[in-house]
């Protein structure tokens, strides 16, 4: 019973938070008089509400903590974040994270997507993050964290982090410093090194740009993938094979195919929403 009071009151809660927002804030201020006494007489009510539901499980034994809060980025998007202990957050495209605070830990879930960590340092409160079966374990530190179903990828810009496997494939924590980077898919796991310049090309994204050093065409797509509604299809290996390089507005799909048309020769079919490249 407890259980259910507790429940209902934190559902109770999430509808009087939708009352915080800009919209709703204008119509009730734009009501007349007595619609507005009414209006937050209603909240009042049910603001006492959640607070005997709240009290009534605390007397029973339950303690009822936040429950995490949702971050989420749709294509083409992005968001600078900053959590009540001075940590700094920016998501990238496509990105979903949730996140907790407590008196004793820091948590978040990288659900899906890319993000990058500027951790306030508190040496008595660490801030944990879990992807799936992972999590990366740090003080204060820089990191930028990317997840896409199973595959995982961290790299140290700054400080220090541990990264643990959880389950059945649990192993030797990697510590990882300054410029460290690992990817894992599944059981495989790859450790390598990147300098100070790659860092800041893979943290372009936060300027909206993308940063290609002689990758393949495919990889190329991929990435402009994330950031578009409209997607490249590349039609065969041979032209997915194809290096490049250069500095593009990661939302600019329309200019990058041009590119390739007129330095490359290579034929552009549109489709719809679909852009086909091949030779």
């Amino acid at each position: 019973l407890a259980m259910w009071r507790l429940e209902y009151g934190w559902k109770q809660a999430e509808r009087l938070s939708a009352l915080r927002n800009p919209e709703t804030v204008a119509t009730v201020l734009a009501a007349p008089n007595g619609s507005r006494r009414l209006a937050l007489g209603v909240d009042q009510r049910r603001l006492f509400a959640v607070a005997a539901s709240i009290v009534f499980a605390i007397g029973l034994g339950v303690v009822a903590w936040p429950r995490p809060v949702v971050f989420e980025t749709e294509t083409g998007e992005r968001q600078q974040l900053t959590l009540e202990d001075g940590s700094r957050l920016d998501l990238n495209t496509r990105t979903r994270l949730r996140a907790e605070m407590s008196s004793d830990i820091r948590e978040a879930w990288l659900d899906e997507g890319e993000a990058y960590f500027s951790i306030a340092r508190e040496p008595g409160r660490p801030f944990v993050l879990h992807m799936g079966d992972r999590t990366v374990r740090v003080l204060g530190t820089r990191f930028i964290a990317r997840r896409h179903g199973d595959q995982v990828s961290v790299t140290v810009a700054e400080g220090r982090v541990r990264v643990d496997t959880a389950g059945v494939q649990a192993g030797t924590p990697l510590i990882l410093t300054a410029g460290d980077a690992v990817a894992t898919e599944g059981g495989s796991l790859i450790r390598h090194h990147e300098t100070p310049q790659s860092i800041d090309a893979e943290l372009s994204w936060r300027g909206g740009q993308l940063v290609f050093d002689q990758v393949s065409l495919n990889e190329a797509a991929s990435e402009f993938n994330r950031y578009n509604e409209t997607q490249i299809h590349i039609a065969d290996a041979s032209t997915g094979a194809i290096r490049i390089g250069g500095t593009f507005e990661a939302g600019n799909v329309d200019a990058f195919v041009r590119l390739l048309g007129g330095a490359y020769g290579l034929q552009i079919v549109r489709e719809g929403d679909t852009i086909v490249i091949s030779e």
